[in-house]
This record gives structure tokens, C-alpha cells and sequence, in this order.
């Protein structure tokens, strides 16, 4: 009986490459405006009563590390969509709108 050895060659799809680089970018971009963002957040806790909040404190840790969040994600990206689980590369990609969807949700309940 033969056992048929697998290829070790894998198709790649230029498309997803393609859109893979432009997902990048994006999350590079959206990291400059996290950074921006992060030198901002300590004036959540410009009003007193604020540094007993902890939903103003859940803000600031989503917001100030919203620009690592953009900058990991996109190297997980690569790193699954090169081992070849491509579903959840694209997860990776997506986490920083994620959290920046609820870092954003955050801050509209801080009291200003």
C-alpha cells in the first residue's frame, strides 16, 4: 500500500492577498489615530467624580491601547492567514474595530 504524500504548494489567491495588505493599511492608519487618541485620554478624568468611575476607567484602557491593539492585529493576521486558517486572519483584522466600537461605547458614558 502507497501513502500518498501532500504537496507541500498552496494556491495563492491574489484577491485575498490583495485585500489582506489594504486591511493593513487601514489598521495602520486607524493605530496614527489611536496614538493621537491615547495622548488625549487622560481628560476622562478631567471631572471630579471621574477617578471613581470604573466606566471611565474601562474608556481609558480601551481607548489608550486602542494603537496596539491596530498594530497586533494585523501581524496575527498574517501570521494565521500564512499557517493557512484564514478565518481567523480575518478575525484578527477585524478586532480593532471591535474594540474601537467599544472604547468608543465606553466613552459616550463618561460623564463629561
Amino acid at each position: 500500500m502507497t501513502i500518498a504524500l501532500k504537496s507541500g504548494k498552496r494556491t495563492i489567491d491574489a484577491r485575498q492577498v490583495l485585500l489582506m495588505v489594504l486591511a493593513t493599511g487601514a489598521c495602520l492608519g486607524l493605530a496614527v489615530l489611536g496614538g493621537i487618541l491615547a495622548i488625549f485620554t487622560p481628560l476622562v478624568f478631567d471631572r471630579s467624580g471621574n477617578l471613581l468611575n470604573p466606566v471611565a476607567w474601562l474608556g481609558f484602557v480601551f481607548a489608550a491601547s486602542f494603537w496596539v491593539v491596530c498594530l497586533l492585529a494585523p501581524l496575527a493576521g498574517w501570521i494565521l492567514w500564512r499557517k493557512g486558517n484564514a478565518p481567523l486572519a480575518w478575525a484578527a483584522m477585524a478586532a480593532p474595530l471591535a474594540w474601537g466600537a467599544v472604547a468608543l461605547t465606553l466613552l459616550q458614558f463618561v460623564p463629561t
